[in-house]
């Protein structure tokens, strides 16, 4: 029967994006060795562009300085090139007064909000680095995170590293715990996959490096533009990988509104990039191809298999007993964040119940941001999420 054909399909797409290819590329990664070509202290270390776009960042921007300029990495061997997108706040007095105490800093102030990638575009134009590592204000470093985000460039196989985001400050009272849980399977399942085929599906575009000389510019009216950096790398046929070691700190969206709002804009540009990039897909059996239907395209998907799920499952549910079970049980986890919500106005958070919201909140700003994407992308002018 079609309706079961459906159903099932819709079943294995989820289970395969969330479950089946985390475990293939975990499996895989095992049996494969870390980059060892890589640099050491001692070796000459190529220089290094750190490029960075802002906007009203005055509470982070001197920690974020200062963890930058605290690198073991060699002073003399990297700049700091940082472009203000219209900032309203005292930003722009900060990175004034940064650059007469540090030679290699330098800024552009831009007077009218252009969006991120615009000025990462212009900011590479004007970088001396072999190396740009691409990273924002709210991300802090370690004295190492530099040369772990450099170290594997000996491998002229490598294009891009990413880097390894933890998260800080947890509270149960809202969503950190769980967007936390999910960024550290993502981190996780980016390391496998970029140590099975060298296809890590996205740098988080928080934290990584890339050679310059494979550094693509974003096309105007892109809004995610570390996704697209990342495959116009693997589309030159080179290795995009993720550095555990390469830790960069970064607090933990906690307000479901703003992870929301930031998710629909997100999955907007994936419907982008997905245009741009679906060649890709062919031929299937390779591991870009693998890596980026399991990662990313059944995971797009996802708020219309789970639309076909419940629709087949509603008409099923008149012909079989088992179908009215697996309803009755479809039926509960969709009105779980109804439940989350009311609990969580009396105070009670219960874990289960906001992973499940969570869950569904991710999809449906998927769909949200699908349709985004039909009308047209107004803009790529970005607005930094608030973090607890």
């Amino acid at each position: 029967m079609i309706w079961e054909i459906i159903l099932w399909v819709s079943v294995v797409a989820i289970i395969q994006s969330y479950i089946f290819y985390p475990l293939i590329a975990s499996l895989l990664s095992r049996l494969k060795k870390d980059n060892d070509r890589v640099l050491t202290v001692t070796d000459d270390l190529p220089f290094v562009s750190i490029i960075m776009a802002v906007y009203n960042e005055e509470k982070v921007i001197s920690e974020k300085f200062q963890s930058l300029f605290n690198t073991g990495y060699p002073g003399d061997r990297f700049e700091l090139l940082v472009g203000s997108d219209g900032s309203s706040d005292r930003t722009n007095d900060i990175l004034e007064e940064f650059s007469k105490s540090h030679e290699s800093f330098h800024f552009i102030v831009f007077r009218q909000r252009r969006g991120k990638p615009a000025v990462i575009n212009e900011l590479s134009d004007r970088a001396r680095g072999d190396i740009l590592i691409m990273t924002d204000a709210q991300v802090l470093f370690t004295p190492d995170t530099i040369f772990e985000l450099v170290k594997h460039y000996r491998n002229e196989q490598i294009g891009l590293v990413g880097a390894n985001i933890l998260n800080t400050r947890i509270d149960k009272s809202g969503i950190s715990y769980q967007e936390w849980s999910f960024m550290s399977r993502e981190i996780r399942l980016k390391y496998h996959e970029g140590k099975a085929w060298g296809t890590m599906i996205g740098a988080y575009g928080a934290c990584y490096s890339i050679r310059n000389e494979y550094y693509t510019k974003v096309p105007e009216g892109y809004s995610v533009d570390d996704f697209y950096i990342t495959m116009k790398v693997l589309e030159k046929k080179k290795k995009c990988i993720l550095e555990m070691k390469a830790i960069g700190y970064e607090n933990v969206p906690n307000r479901l509104s703003e992870e929301f709002r930031r998710k629909i804009r997100i999955a907007a540009g994936n419907f982008q990039n997905l245009k741009t990039f679906y060649k890709l897909l062919w031929p299937p059996f390779t591991g870009v191809a693998f890596s980026f239907f399991s990662h990313k395209v059944l995971r797009w998907l996802g708020p219309f298999f789970l639309l076909f799920l419940f629709i087949s499952n509603i008409i099923l549910a008149f012909y079989h007993p088992y179908y009215r079970i697996l309803l009755m049980i479809q039926g509960l986890l969709i009105i779980s964040p109804i439940i989350d919500f009311l609990l969580r106005k009396i105070g009670l958070h219960i874990v289960i119940l906001r992973f499940i919201t969570h869950f569904y909140s991710m999809n449906l700003a998927l769909l949200a941001g699908f349709l985004k994407f039909i009308k047209g992308t107004e803009t790529n002018v970005w607005q930094p999420t608030r973090r607890t």
